[in-house]
């Protein structure tokens, strides 16, 4: 009796401090500043869902380049790498999930279309806090 207290004591802990929502991440590197990578499975919104309203109270909007997290906070820009064909999105984050199928992030309809996903309906993406002064020194070294 005494150790399964113990156990929900611990899981009641860990959820308390956002540690499962990163749960099903195949990696999750957190260095100083805003370097913090996310690698594991995304998928997207259905259009069942347009005009329904966000965790963050404004509606989906499937043309918007939106995305769900877990724990992100509201209005961080992130961008979203698909490993498999190397196409990126900056995404802002305003709902929360997903929350089924040991997924990182939903995105919006339209993001999905830019990844390349849409036929895939979920592929492995790389997720990484937008840096667009690290934008700006890419394009002036082209």
């Amino acid at each position: 009796m005494r150790q399964a207290a113990l156990w929900i004591a611990i899981l009641l802990l860990l959820s308390l401090r956002g540690g499962p929502a990163f749960a099903y991440a195949d990696h999750l590197e957190s260095q100083e500043g805003e370097q913090w990578t996310q690698v594991g499975k995304a998928s997207y919104y259905s259009s069942r869902l347009h005009g329904r309203r966000t965790a963050s109270g404004e509606p989906y909007d499937e043309t918007a380049l939106t995305a769900a997290h877990p724990t992100l906070p509201f209005g961080t820009l992130i961008k979203v790498t698909n490993l498999y064909n190397d196409r990126s999105v900056v995404l802002r984050v305003n709902d929360r999930g997903p929350f089924v199928g040991h997924r990182v992030i939903d995105v919006s309809q339209i993001a999905a279309e830019q990844l390349g996903m849409i036929r895939t309906g979920s592929v492995r993406v790389r997720v990484e806090y937008y840096n667009d002064e690290d934008e700006a020194e890419e394009q002036s070294v082209d």
